[in-house]
Parts: structure tokens; sequence; C-alpha cells
């Protein structure tokens, strides 16, 4: 990775003048709103039962909560990206914060379940403008082993808002009660939403570069995107709410809008600007970097939501207590992303075989304790291998996303990194789809025997990350292969 010209070949200003002396700052505010729009996924799991109380909210409102926001999240990410590399980062950055921090306030205060939902619509269609901005900032201000930390703060910032929104959402429930205690969940994003566009102003500068004037949205390319993207996410992020016979005239419409919107972009190319650009598809880094990222993501975070289900409603844990259990791995993830990130741009892609090895061997021994320990005990049982299944996500994530955007040309890095983005989104409504089935169905051919579904079900989550470990080892094998020739 060059430390003088952009990936692109064209010499910035910033390169010149040599590094922002604020872009440690600047990382620091993106990173504050990345973890707010990531918490966000997962902390509302655990205030359901205190939304239905608090508002009498029927079963598809909940449903809707949870995935609408997952929905629009993903549908946005791609276009949002494109948009912050045309019209500038941080302009695309404070609006997203904005009105991340009005849909939480109006989450808060809502006195019915449709508003909840509507606010929770906007909310995710906020925090997929804000992510792709975040990853696209870290390759405008950061080269060569400096963007591997900073990459590796922002895989510390991703594991652990993942693990810790069930733990913080039930401490914010004991707090608030179990009527209002669920408006606290969206009321603690304010005061951080407003710190965050009053620090962003202040550290993070405008990129030199202004954009190329011929350059457009690509309306017809963004259209095909959200209607395919709309299409697979919607029967996965509904879950049960769907039957099985019509999610897949969903799915297979949504694969084959796709396929148009790649048709398009390769056509569209030929005389303008995609808003994808299709040829990072053949860098061996990014391609396979992406298939490794959707399909890890498909296994860690399900880990997550059949844990918290297995404890809850199965052992009866409160939602304080199952989210403590979490800790363990968000504390490992969080130590081995930071010396991921140090280390990634030395060791390369092995050190992403070595991290998915780790995950798979101690999400196993996580199973065999469950088997093992009286359900009582269980949540001590697995707090060690969670850990060390921590330390290896961290070796995941972050370095992951280092080597996957490494050859990535900085003037396309917000769109770059929204299609990653998207496809880790897209992995996480697949790998909770499937993981749930497994789960759900085992209780029910149990009569509620949740110790042999988690255990199950976590069988299913190991293969995700053994055929992600697959594809890393491939990668490592290929890229030797073509250093050698």
């Amino acid at each position: 990775m060059s430390t003088g010209p952009d990936d692109d070949g064209v010499t910035s200003t910033r390169d010149r003048e040599g590094p922002d002396p604020r872009r440690w700052k600047a990382l620091s505010v993106c990173l504050v709103a990345g973890f707010m729009t990531l918490l966000d996924v997962s902390i509302v799991n655990v205030a359901l039962p205190s939304i239905r109380t608090g508002l009498e909210a029927p079963q598809s409102a909940l449903q809707w909560v949870v995935s609408g926001y997952a929905l629009t999240f993903g549908l946005i990410l791609v276009p949002a990206g494109r948009f912050g590399d045309m019209y500038g980062r941080r302009n695309a950055f404070v609006f997203g914060v904005v009105l991340f921090t009005l849909a939480s306030a109006a989450a808060g205060v809502a006195g019915d379940p449709t508003l909840l939902v509507v606010a929770r619509l906007v909310q995710g269609l906020a925090g997929g403008v804000i992510n792709p901005q975040v990853s696209g900032l870290i390759q405008q201000l950061f080269r060569g082993a400096e963007r591997g930390r900073a990459f590796g703060m922002l895989g510390t910032v991703i594991g652990v808002s993942t693990a810790i929104g069930p733990l913080l959402g039930g401490l914010l429930i004991n707090l608030g009660g179990d009527v209002d205690g669920w408006r606290l969940v969206f009321y603690v994003n304010v005061p951080i939403g407003i710190l965050a566009v009053l620090l962003a102003y202040r550290y993070i500068r405008p990129a030199a570069r202004e954009p190329r004037p011929r350059e457009t949205m690509d309306p017809v390319g963004v259209l095909l995107l959200a209607a395919g993207v709309v299409l697979v996410l919607l029967p996965l992020v509904e879950g049960h709410e769907w039957r099985a016979s019509a999610k897949w005239p969903s799915l297979l419409g949504g694969l084959v809008v796709l396929a148009a919107f790649a048709a398009w972009e390769r056509r569209y190319g030929r005389n303008h600007q995609p808003m994808v650009d299709l040829s990072l598809f053949r860098r061996r880094s990014y391609a396979l970097g992406a298939l490794v990222g959707a399909l890890y993501f498909a296994g860690f975070t399900a880990i997550f939501f059949i844990l918290t289900l297995y404890l809850q409603n199965g052992l009866g844990y409160s939602a304080l207590e199952a989210g403590l259990a979490t800790t363990s791995f968000a504390g490992g993830s969080a130590v081995a992303s930071l010396f991921g990130g140090r280390i990634v741009t030395r060791l390369g892609r092995p050190l992403v075989v070595a991290g998915l090895v780790l995950v798979a061997v101690f999400l196993a021994v996580t199973a065999l304790a469950v088997q093992l320990v009286p359900g009582t005990h269980v949540a001590w049982a697995v707090a060690v291998p969670l850990l060390l299944a921590g330390l290896g996500s961290g070796l995941v994530i972050s370095p992951n996303q280092t080597l996957t955007l490494s050859e990535v040309p900085v003037a396309g890095a917000g769109s770059a990194g929204g299609v990653l983005q998207t496809g880790q989104r897209i992995g996480t409504a697949v790998g909770i789809a499937a993981i749930g089935s497994v789960f759900f169905s085992e209780v029910a051919s149990s009569r509620g025997d949740y110790a042999t579904a988690f255990r199950h079900s976590l069988l299913v989550t190991i293969a995700f990350v053994l055929v992600a470990l697959v594809v890393a080892v491939i990668d490592v094998i290929t890229s030797r292969r073509a250093a050698r020739s």
C-alpha cells in the first residue's frame, strides 16, 4: 500500500501536505458513531419484552422493530457509499448522524407500535448512510500500517457492539423499568449523536479533491440494487413470519434483479462511472475477502441470537444475566482486533485463517460445554471457550476488512466499503434465518429442549465458519502461487 499517491494513482493535496494531524481524533468520532449504529442491531433484542409490555405491541410489530432496521440498513449502504465518494464523506457522515439521532429520539417518544416501527426504519437508513463513510474515511485518512491499526479499531467496535448490546440493553431496562425501560435504549443515542456531529465538524476535514462533474448517482443502478436487496433480505429478516412457499419466489426474484443490476453496471460503465465498479471483483483480495466476510458474519452474529434465546427462554435468565454471558466473547474480540490490526500488514491472509480456526475450534468446545454442564451453570461453563472464540473473531473481522480494501482506489472507497458491508448484512440475515430455523425446529420437535437446540444450531454456525476458512485458505494458496510465478 502506497504512502504517497492515492491508490488510484492520483496524488491528492492531502498526500502532498502529509498525513492529517487530526486523523486519530477524526477516527474516534467515526468509531463512536459506528458503534452507535451497530449497537442498535443487537441491543433492541433484549428490549422486546419491555416494548411489548409498554406499548401492548403485537408480535408482528415487534418483528418489524428488529427486521425493519436490518432491512433499511442493508438497503442504503452502497448508494450512500457512492454519494459520499462523490459529494464528500464528512457531509454524508454528518447527515447520517443527524438523521440517526432524530430517529432515535422519535423512537424513544413513540406512543404506539406503528410510530416505533417507522422510527426504526429511518434509524436503519441513517445507520446505512454512516457506515460506508467510516470505512471510506479510514481509506482516505490512513496509509500502510496505520490503516491496519485503524481498521483494527473498527473491528473492535464491530465485535464489541454486536456482543455487548444485550448487556447494555439489560442494564438500561433494569434502570428504566419493565414498562418504559425500552425507551432508554433509544434515548441513549441522542447525546452521543449530538456530540458526534459537533466533533465531526471540528476534526474531520473535507476531502481535498472536488468530485468529478460528469459523475452521476446512476439512478437506474440504484433502483435495481435497491429492489434486488429488498427481495433478498425481506424474506430472510422476516424469519417465521413468511411461509417457505413465499420466501423462495422472493429470493429467486432478488437474485434475478441483482443479475440485471450487474449487467446494467457493466453496460453503464462503458461511458460513465457506475455506482459499483465491477472490476473490483477481478481483484482476488477484494472478491475473496468479501466472500469470507459474508460467510463469517452469517455465523458470527447468530451466536448471540441463539445464546440469548437459550439463556432467557430455556433457562430463565434475565436480560441482564443473558447479556453478561456474552461479554467474554466481546472482551476477547476487542483485544484481538487491536492486536490483529497492528500485525495484519506483515502477516496478511494467514492471520485470518488462524482466527477462523480458533473460532471454529472453540465454538465446538462451547457446544461440548453445554452438553456436559448442568443448565444452571452453563453461563460459567461457556465463558472461557467464548473468550477464546472471541480472540479468534478479533483476528478475522478487522484484518479481513483491511486486506479486502487494501487494493481499492481511495476515490471509490465508500462504494467499495458499502458493497462489502452489504454482503455482511446479507450474510447476517442468511445466517440468522438458517441457524434460527434449526434452533426453533429443534425446540419444537424436542418439546422445549433448549440445550439440544442450542448445540445443534451452533453446529450450523461452525459450518459457516468452516466454509469461510476454506475460502481464506484458497486465497492464501492462490496468492502464494501468484507470487512464485
